[in-house]
């Protein structure tokens, strides 16, 4: 078999790691937690990252106005359902297409990865601003607009005496581990096409 065919093959499995790992975790700190609140995000899932961290998050939240972390949202059938019918495709493509084949999956992936991000950024806008108007405690930004409690996209944040933390986790790493090797392997296969041709 063909180094880009294995290459991609390879490639377009390991998205399946995000039913197992998780692919997104936020964490907050504060002086008055000596153990982190965290919630990891898998792509069908929240999750504690501590015992009981959702709940204490929520409870937290409430006297902010903040939604309650829902135990579902309807992205969780669509994107495993995403993530299958991609993995399926990309098999089809990795035995039957050629090597330009794999570069349509890769730039696909990458739609679809960065339609996931801004969702994402949606999600956590919507949850961090949309606060419930008799809330039992209120806070304003120096120009006197109501402030938003929205986590950082990626990265960290000062969120009153919180500091909030979002940052990809392995299962992301596998999803970008997949993608990149399709990419590599759109590249070897334009070079067997070009010794095949020479010789």
């Amino acid at each position: 078999m063909k180094k880009s065919k294995i290459t991609m093959l390879i490639g377009v499995i390991l998205p399946l790691a995000l039913f197992v790992f998780p692919l997104w975790n936020i964490t907050l700190e504060a002086p008055q937690y000596p153990t982190p609140l965290g919630m990891d995000i898998y792509i069908n899932d929240f999750a504690d990252a501590n015992p009981h961290d959702i709940k204490n998050i929520n409870l937290m939240n409430h006297y902010v106005g903040m939604k309650y972390i829902p135990e579902s949202i309807p992205e969780f059938k669509i994107f495993p359902a995403v993530i299958l019918t991609m993995v399926v495709l990309g098999l089809i493509i990795g035995f039957k297409g050629n090597y330009k084949w794999y570069l349509g999956w890769f730039i696909f992936m990458c739609l679809l990865a960065a339609a996931g991000m801004y969702d994402f950024y949606l999600w956590e806008h919507d949850y961090g601003h949309d606060l419930d108007p008799k809330a039992i405690m209120k806070f304003t930004n120096p120009d006197g607009s109501i402030m938003g409690f929205q986590p950082p996209l990626f990265g960290s944040k000062d969120i009153l005496n919180f500091r909030a933390h979002s940052y990809p986790q392995l299962g992301a790493f596998f999803l970008a581990l997949g993608m990149g090797l399709s990419f590599l392997a759109y590249f070897f296969g334009k070079k067997e096409r070009k010794n095949a041709i020479a010789t």
